[in-house]
């Protein structure tokens, strides 16, 4: 990795650490920074602190810490997914959502929200606030599955036929959702609306434990991946003759961003042009090395949620918007920029 590679990292890491420090103050209620940091650095113990309003406290390590943090994972895994999957298919346009893991996740949300009380009641019983997450994780699971299996042939994945049933999925999934939307209650509908939309408003340290682990595991793991898709980028028969296991690589990369995004939809909703936006961008500052772009894509995609987010909470507050109106508003210009610069 390059000397100018390596200071965007680390500039990207101090940007991200001191946004997040403002984002933890914003919103409608407004905590100074200077206290946000007397607060956490009593919380860690470290030195002698001045005590501290009882409602900033609350304020700050019941609703904001954990919604920055899960905005911080989240944002992680759709960028460095994102990078992954246009690395293995060799295509800009390629995302998480383009093979349907994204449609597949909110289709299996909108049949519970839909159908919870007369299909799901001994699974909502069981599992209880958890099970929209569940479903959307396993909506997310089964169509990268579904998909895989109808690209392999004689147990090698084509990633060309993986790009058309992905297609083919996300039209299926989005009729789906569609119809179940049509059939639902005002107040499913509501839900339902809410939840496409994307919204990092339902983050608790309870769902943030749940679903940390299989965030975390995909987003430190895929990094090590960037030498591979480097010689991806040559095509898979030079892959091949590098001596490289490309279906190997091709079905771990494909396993690991389904498993991150899976559980950032299942939490989150469906936030798009992340994992779309991101890692164009690091390429853009950086270059297209993956050992860079991987980790810059990880950084930038925390970085760009949480700005998003601060901007959903304060745009209108004390009304919330939602974030993924936000990501598309600010990611639509970026795209069309790139397209026009480099077409």
């Amino acid at each position: 990795m390059q000397k100018k590679q390596k200071f965007i990292l680390l500039a990207l890491g101090l940007v991200l650490g001191v946004v997040s420090i403002v984002a933890l103050g914003m919103g409608a209620y407004h905590i100074p920074s200077a206290d946000i940091l007397t607060m956490l650095t009593q919380k860690l113990h470290l030195g002698s602190v001045e005590a501290v309003h009882n409602m900033q406290g609350d304020v700050l390590f019941e609703i904001r810490m954990p919604r920055l943090l899960l905005g911080l994972l989240v944002g992680a895994a759709l960028g460095i997914s994102g990078a992954a999957i246009q690395g293995i298919f060799r295509n800009p346009l390629a995302e998480p959502g383009l093979i349907g893991i994204s449609s597949g996740a909110s289709l299996f949300a909108v049949l519970i929200i839909a159908f919870e009380t007369f299909l799901f009641t001994s699974l909502a019983a069981w599992i209880g606030y958890y099970i929209l997450a569940f479903g959307a994780f396993a909506g997310a699971g089964l169509t990268a599955f579904l998909v895989y299996r109808i690209a392999s042939k004689n147990g090698r994945p084509n990633v060309t036929t993986m790009l058309l049933a992905g297609i083919a999925i996300n039209a299926f999934a989005g009729a789906l959702t569609g119809l179940m939307t049509y059939m639902s209650t005002e107040q499913q509908l509501r839900t339902i609306t809410f939840w496409m939309l994307g919204s990092l408003g339902g983050a608790t340290w309870d769902n943030l434990r749940a679903l940390a682990p299989f965030i975390l595991i995909p987003v430190l793991i895929l990094p090590f991946f960037g030498k591979s898709l480097n010689a991806f980028s040559l095509g898979e028969l030079q892959a091949d003759l590098l001596g490289m296991r490309t279906d190997r690589v091709k079905r771990w990369v494909v396993v690991l961003s389904t498993l991150a995004v899976g559980a950032s939809v299942a939490v989150s909703g469906i936030i798009g042009f992340v994992g779309l936006i991101v890692p164009h961008t690091v390429r853009l500052m950086g270059g297209a090395d993956h050992r860079f772009v991987l980790p810059g894509s990880l950084l930038l995609g925390a970085l760009v949620l949480t700005l998003a987010d601060v901007i959903a909470r304060v745009a209108v507050a004390p009304i919330e918007l939602p974030i993924g109106v936000i990501t598309a508003l600010l990611g639509t210009p970026v795209f069309l920029y790139i397209l026009i610069k480099d077409k």
